[in-house]
């Protein structure tokens, strides 16, 4: 019983409210939380999401196949990465959550240019590149005052705060 993360994108309809973003975060932890999934979810103003998924292997892949992609707020969902991991990036959190600007979300979903001669194809990021580009976004980033804080000081990961 290995961990296994998955992380997508996908756009809402229209855009949530602040009231919207705190209901549905209510209702994800909680049901993250019965569940032993952790994770992140990013929320541009403009309504996209970029999410990142970890615990076991059937409740992720049953969470994004049975609630995610037939959540009708939402559409357009697409996988960039998935598969086993060696720890969890987000071992504390239920569901940890930050607004970004659509240019960060850009950035972190962005090809990476050839690394190697000979090489002419950007490629993406790979599932490593990508959480160590969400975990200095996430320390570089406030936490909104507005939203419910659902860690203790004590839980919170070191250097994000």
């Amino acid at each position: 019983m290995g961990i296994y993360q998955l992380i997508y994108q996908s756009q809402s309809l229209v855009p949530f409210e602040k009231e919207e973003i705190v209901a549905m975060l209510a209702v994800c932890r909680a049901y993250n939380t019965a569940h032993h999934i952790t994770g992140l979810l990013l929320y541009t103003p403009d309504g996209r999401f970029l999410q990142v998924l970890e615990g076991e292997e059937s409740a992720v892949r049953g969470l994004y196949l049975n609630r995610v992609i037939t959540d009708p707020r939402h559409f357009n969902s697409r996988v960039y990465s998935e598969g086993p991991a060696l720890k969890r990036s987000f071992p504390n959190w239920p569901l940890g959550f930050r607004e970004a600007s659509a240019s960060v979300l850009r950035t972190l979903l962005s090809n990476v240019p050839p690394d190697r001669p000979g090489l002419l194809v950007p490629r993406p990021h790979t599932r490593p590149e990508l959480m160590k580009l969400l975990k200095e976004f996430l320390a570089h980033t406030e936490v909104d005052a507005t939203l419910p804080d659902p860690w203790p000081a004590d839980a919170r990961p070191v250097g994000v705060y």
